[in-house]
């Protein structure tokens, strides 16, 4: 290693990327790869004989003038029990020249605001204009996390929260309602929460649908972020079938690791070409609305240019505060 590299841990990450910042990275990294203008490999996911654990590892390159990024970590869904973040990561950042390292970062922190970030650029590009009252399914970090990252692209008029754990909705809801100056209902059911939402964000690592599509108001959008690999579902079939438009991150990334769409793809309810890129909303390539009652389904499963995008940002506001 060189005097060089630039090492960050997770408060400092925190502390140099603000949520703004996070939003106007991944609009970056989202465009980028509508303009196919970003190198995406596959990304690995790779779930653990051992446990219920999921490896994965992500490489990508954002821009020529920024240099690869790469990110290896755990899921570990144990972790919510304990009041752990369910993501451990670390990334590495190449310089664009020579491709020697340039940074090494805590990727907890980045996964967490990149994501929530991510679901912000995509609540903002495909829920109607009105959209204000956010139904928040868990109560983790991840969830904390998309509650102030949709704040940041919605004025919400009212937020109901729910999770298993009576204790965890209830410290989760207050915890928002204090940061958010709104008030944030702890419910009982996924169902109460859902119903009459414009905005639903599921946030939990369920392997069986926690939203059902019965529930949903006509208009609304619903952004799911747990459904990252094949066996996890954190919305039921005729939630798609519902949905003027299912987009996702990546299409042929979600035909392989989104739940639900792996499972609408076998079923033969949803066919590849149906699945719409963000980045391709997000360059005016694809208008996934068509009018204000049509439902608008978002599976993020997580890319690694979202993580490039993320850490050269924190590269760069380092740069400027001297680091």
């Amino acid at each position: 290693m060189t005097d060089d590299v630039l090492f960050l841990t997770g408060d400092q990450v925190s502390r140099l990327l603000g949520l703004d910042a996070a939003i106007a990275s991944q609009r970056a990294a989202f465009t980028a790869l509508g303009a196919d203008a970003a190198d995406l490999p596959g990304k690995i996911m790779h779930p653990s004989r051992f446990d219920d654990s999921v490896v994965f590892a992500y490489v990508s390159r954002l821009s020529a003038d920024t240099g690869a990024v790469a990110k290896i970590g755990s899921v570990n869904p144990g972790n919510a029990a304990s009041g752990l973040p369910t993501v451990h990561a670390v990334i590495t950042v190449l310089d664009p020249v020579t491709g020697r390292l340039a940074a090494v970062m805590d990727g907890t922190a980045i996964t967490t605001l990149r994501t929530a970030a991510a679901s912000a650029v995509a609540f903002d590009a495909l829920a109607g204009p009105g959209s204000a009252d956010l139904a928040l399914l868990g109560s983790g970090t991840q969830a904390l996390a998309h509650a102030r990252a949709v704040a940041r692209v919605r004025e919400l008029k009212s937020v109901r929260l729910w999770s298993p754990t009576a204790r965890h909705r209830s410290r989760a809801a207050g915890e928002l309602s204090a940061e958010l100056g709104l008030a944030v209902e702890a419910v009982g059911t996924a169902e109460e929460a859902v119903t009459g939402a414009s905005l639903v964000a599921a946030c939990t690592l369920s392997t069986t649908p926690v939203v059902q599509g019965e529930w949903l108001a006509p208009g609304c959008t619903v952004v799911s972020v747990g459904s990252f690999e094949p066996g996890r579902r954190e919305v039921d079939e005729d939630v798609l079938l519902r949905a003027a438009s299912v987009v996702v991150d990546d299409p042929a990334t979600a035909a392989e690791h989104a739940g639900p769409v792996v499972h609408a793809l076998r079923e033969g309810a949803l066919a590849p070409e149906d699945l719409v890129g963000l980045g391709a909303v997000l360059t005016g390539q694809s208008f996934p609305r068509s009018g204000p009652g049509d439902i608008v389904y978002y599976n993020s499963v997580g890319l690694g240019i979202q993580d490039a995008a993320a850490a050269w940002a924190v590269v760069e506001a380092a740069g400027k505060a001297g680091r």
